[in-house]
């Protein structure tokens, strides 16, 4: 019992964590010929990249297939930048996608850059 009750206040910690102090990464996704010849399955596969995402202690919240440039965009929250590399080498590495990681920053983050400007 006990150790179910701390596997549960680790899991609420890191949930904490992400929610609050996680750095956002928006990532821009094109289809590689692989990625595009099985775009049947590119819904399983944004399952199985979520699923991923969290074992890096991560969590890919946003998904949107897209027209145009991109095929897909999506939402990375990570701990720091070498959990969103982590992530982003994970991805490519299965070889139906090619991204392009922008760190983007929340109005609150920004703010607090803003506010040091004097």
């Amino acid at each position: 019992m006990a150790i179910e009750y701390d596997t549960e206040k680790i899991k609420y910690n890191r949930g904490l964590f992400l929610e609050h102090m996680a750095q956002h990464y928006i990532i821009l996704i094109r289809f590689t010929d692989q990625g595009i010849r099985n775009v049947k399955d590119t819904t399983r596969r944004a399952d199985a990249i979520r699923t991923e995402a969290e074992k890096m202690d991560c969590k890919f919240t946003t998904y949107y297939w897209t027209f145009g440039e991109y095929d897909a965009i999506g939402i990375l929250e990570a701990p720091n930048d070498e959990a969103a590399m982590e992530f982003g080498l994970k991805a490519g590495s299965l070889g139906n996608i090619r991204t392009t990681t922008l760190r983007a920053f929340t109005e609150e983050d920004i703010a607090r850059v803003v506010d040091k400007l004097g």
